[in-house]
């Protein structure tokens, strides 16, 4: 038999063939990011200047081995061509190709079903990234620890309160070896503040055999459907077709993670770096601050330079019309032909395509939605949250309402007009003050 002659392990990342998923979900996911998901599908929302899944190619572009980037979801295949087409001048050396599943099928599923177009060209692993996170994808330390274990998995965690974990999917792990123990989705109890960063990196060997066995485990049991009550246990003998369908739906975090931490192969990289989920549309804030940060950290040129008027980091579209007069930042992102007035204040901000803000404005932790006007003397403001904090909602006079304010497609303030706290539907006038409502 043919031998191929292997490279050298010292080359991390570079020395094995790799391919990237993105996976990017569907329009019926990603409900809790409207009203900004009604008009630009989640993972094409500008954050810090640039849409949210092109941070995650940035990451994939640095990684010498990768060969070729293939995005899964269910949206159409009209969505996303522009982006891939702009991105493949972007990024020369970085095949990327959107696969579309026929119906949601979950984040093992997807990469399932699509698993001939993923192995073609031998890959010997696969990253598999969640679009909806911001982090700084140390994705070549990843590989590193992946080779010097000799792993089959390795997930990327991070340490959040003890609060806040259980949120979210649990890891235990060795501290000395970095082996994953344990994996629990969102436990009841708490286990470990150490949570799943929705990145790993799977050899090919070992991840689409475990999916197999999982389909396999689903396929083999008559499922029987839990209801509440007795009264329905004449109903709730057999799964019906709806309940087939769902076997179809087969997810990393629920379905194989745990069954991986089983093969003593399962490594955790712990990221001391940012963290955070793009789920609420509120949560676009955060992320676009972390980003900004990111950027200025690296010296980016695309940031606007800091001056009397400019508090760092601050992103301004070329295109753009901002006062000279008008003051932003921290943290503000400015998109193409939005117009900012004199002696306008923004802080904490995403300024969206279009929008214009009048004359002494004032807009704090808000996202400012496309073709927006914002009269003068306005003030449309949200409520500061502390950076640890993972929840973008915050609790007034007993009531749960969105710390950041989100001004959805074509909405109007007007002038000297007050609006705390809220969340307003698309093509909204807004005449008198409002705090802590959703705008419908």
């Amino acid at each position: 038999m043919l031998q191929i002659p292997h490279r050298e392990k010292a080359n991390g990342a570079a020395g094995k063939d790799t391919k990237a998923v993105i996976l990017v979900g569907g329009p019926s996911r990603g409900t809790r990011f409207r009203p900004l998901s009604l008009d630009v599908p989640k993972p094409l929302f500008d954050v810090a200047g640039h849409p949210i899944i092109w941070h995650c190619l940035t990451a994939v572009a640095k990684v010498p081995s990768i060969q070729e980037v293939c995005m899964i979801g269910y949206y159409d295949e009209s969505v996303f061509k522009d982006f891939i087409k702009e991105a493949a001048t972007e990024f020369p050396n970085l095949p990327i190709k959107y696969l579309r599943e026929y119906q949601a099928l979950g984040t093992a599923g997807g990469l399932y079903h699509f698993r001939d177009a993923i192995l073609k060209g031998r890959p010997e692993r696969i990253f598999v990234l969640n679009s909806d996170v911001c982090c700084s994808f140390p994705l070549n330390e990843m590989a590193k620890l992946f080779d010097d274990k000799d792993a089959e998995a390795v997930i990327l965690g991070t340490r959040v309160s003890q609060e806040a974990a259980t949120n979210f999917g649990c890891i235990v792990s060795d501290q000395h070896s970095r082996r994953v123990l344990h994996y629990v989705e969102k436990p009841e109890s708490q286990i470990s503040n150490l949570i799943n960063c929705g990145v790993y990196l799977f050899s090919v060997d070992a991840i689409f055999p475990s999916i197999r066995t999982a389909i396999k485990r689903r396929t083999d049991r008559p499922r029987l459907v839990s209801y509440p009550s007795s009264e329905n246990l004449e109903s709730s003998f057999m799964a019906d077709e709806d309940e087939e369908r769902k076997n179809e739906v087969i997810r990393l975090e629920q379905d194989i993670l745990s069954d991986l931490a089983d093969s003593k192969q399962f490594f955790v990289h712990e990221t001391k770096d940012f963290w955070r989920q793009i789920k609420t549309a509120g949560s676009a804030v955060p992320a676009n601050a972390l980003y900004l940060q990111q950027a200025q950290q690296g010296g980016s040129t695309e940031l606007a330079k800091p001056s009397p008027n400019i508090i760092p980091p601050v992103f301004i579209h070329p295109s753009a019309q901002v006062d000279p007069t008008a003051k932003l930042g921290p943290n503000v992102s400015i998109g193409p032909r939005a117009i900012i007035g004199a002696g306008a204040r923004v802080k904490e901000s995403i300024v969206l395509e279009d929008a214009e803000i009048k004359h002494d404005a004032c807009v704090l932790y808000s996202i400012v939605g496309w073709n927006s006007r914002i009269g003068a003397w306005a003030r449309v403001e949200g409520t500061p949250t502390p950076v640890t904090s993972h929840s973008t909602s915050i609790v007034k006079n007993g009531v749960k309402v969105q710390s950041i304010t989100i001004l959805g497609k074509e909405c109007g303030v007007g002038d000297e007009i007050r609006v705390q706290n809220c969340v307003c539907l698309p093509f909204k006038e807004l005449k008198r003050d409002v705090a802590n409502e959703v705008i419908m």
